[in-house]
């Protein structure tokens, strides 16, 4: 009974200690976007925007961005880096970064999450955070062409009967409420 009462009381202890010195550190939720842009018949671009967000509850300081899991026979830069420092990044802030690449490779492609490092103070030691990842990229692959108002087409087959019966409904209260125009140039004569 004594020995299980200790225990519980060190768990206890552990937990809370666990709790207070993780309530003192930076959080960073790092989200990675990558989208597909055809160009001329023999190439694709590939923008890759990561944003980061501090959600802890301190400052991180020296944040660097690192995504090398671009390799250079596949994919050449056209605009940005792959790569980014900033001095810090506060409490509840955010920040973005983007780059764009472009391939001549055609294929399936899987990237890595990107590493962002930073520290907790000024001369602490580097910690890591990664970002989400993407889904495979069917690099130059044939798509079929968007359909613009495809969304149009199915909201009007769904609810098409059913907003045309409110129309008549609301037609019909419309005209029953609104007084016509017969009955007040004859409720004017009346008044002469």
């Amino acid at each position: 009974m004594e020995g299980s009462r200790l225990l519980s009381l060190l768990l206890g202890f552990c937990s809370l200690l666990c709790i207070a010195l993780a309530a003192e550190t930076p959080f960073m939720v790092v989200h990675k976007k990558v989208s597909l842009n055809k160009g001329k018949s023999d190439t694709e671009r590939v923008t890759v925007s990561i944003d980061l967000y501090n959600r802890g509850s301190t400052t991180a300081y020296d944040v660097s961005l690192i995504d090398d899991s671009w390799p250079s026979d596949t994919f050449s830069l056209v605009s940005g880096n792959t790569s980014f420092t900033w001095d810090k990044l506060d409490v509840g802030a955010s920040v973005s970064h983007t780059f764009v690449l472009e391939s001549k490779v055609k294929g399936l492609f899987y990237g890595r999450p990107a590493v962002v490092k930073y520290r907790v103070a000024a001369k602490s030691v580097l910690q890591e955070a990664y970002s989400s990842p993407i889904p495979p990229l069917d690099i130059l692959a044939e798509r079929a062409p968007e359909k613009k108002y495809e969304w149009a087409k199915k909201l009007a087959a769904k609810y098409g009967p059913l907003t045309s019966v409110l129309s008549i409904v609301g037609l019909f209260v419309y005209l029953m409420v609104s007084p016509s125009k017969s009955s007040n140039s004859k409720s004017s004569k009346k008044r002469r």
